[in-house]
């Protein structure tokens, strides 16, 4: 696979996620490359089910950025295996979370002792179609100045980031009409009452991180 993005939205990704992130969270940015799947710790690539070429390239691509991120706070060569829910399991004591698109993956980590829990998502600069974005939508939602024409693809991607972060600590499934998201004062409540700070980016693509604190 060639990647259809431009290898700078990578840099300006890299550098519009890390001024978005707060204290204490890494994260980084790849695109997917042809052989990406290569990336995945034996003990990864043997916990994920699927099959697909192009899914196993976007996990390496994810787990490629993350044991970076993970070697930088002393768990160098730490299997992310995949969890029952999908989520991967990560070290004691570290919060963190994997996401993609067609063209590029992205990773937040952070140690719990700051940060409770995290939850990312990347998604295109494109308008969310307005069938997907009846769904996702509710009036409880609030996206104050957020670009209009992308204001429901930045809300698809917060409620996703939403529920990464708060199924660990609640364990509850989510959907869509269960989380109000307030993208004016940066902020998300989940049916089970659960507060989650939210944050987002759109250089190139959009990326929300929502962060839980301890």
């Amino acid at each position: 696979m060639t990647p259809s993005a431009d290898p700078s939205e990578e840099t300006a990704l890299a550098r519009a996620m890390a001024a978005m992130a707060p204290a204490g969270v890494r994260t980084g940015c790849r695109l997917i490359h042809e052989g990406d799947e290569a990336h995945l710790l034996p003990a990864e690539a043997g916990s994920i089910p699927a099959r697909q070429p192009a899914m196993r390239r976007a996990s390496g691509a994810a787990r490629w950025i993350a044991h970076r991120l993970l070697a930088d706070v002393g768990f160098d060569g730490f299997a992310l295996l995949r969890t029952p829910s999908g989520a991967p399991a990560w070290p004691e004591g570290i919060t963190g979370s994997l996401a993609h698109d067609d063209d590029m993956a992205v990773a937040a980590v952070a140690p719990v002792a700051g940060i409770g829990s995290l939850g990312i998502d990347v998604e295109p600069t494109l308008p969310l179609p307005d069938d997907i974005f009846s769904l996702v939508a509710i009036p409880a939602d609030r996206i104050g100045a957020a670009d209009r024409q992308l204001a429901g693809r930045i809300l698809f991607a917060a409620k996703e980031a939403v529920y990464k972060a708060a199924y660990p600590l609640d364990r509850e499934v989510l959907g869509y009409e269960d989380i109000a998201v307030d993208l004016e004062t940066g902020h998300a409540t989940t049916r089970m009452r659960r507060k989650v700070s939210i944050a987002y980016c759109i250089a190139p693509r959009v990326v929300v991180l929502a962060f839980i604190a301890e």
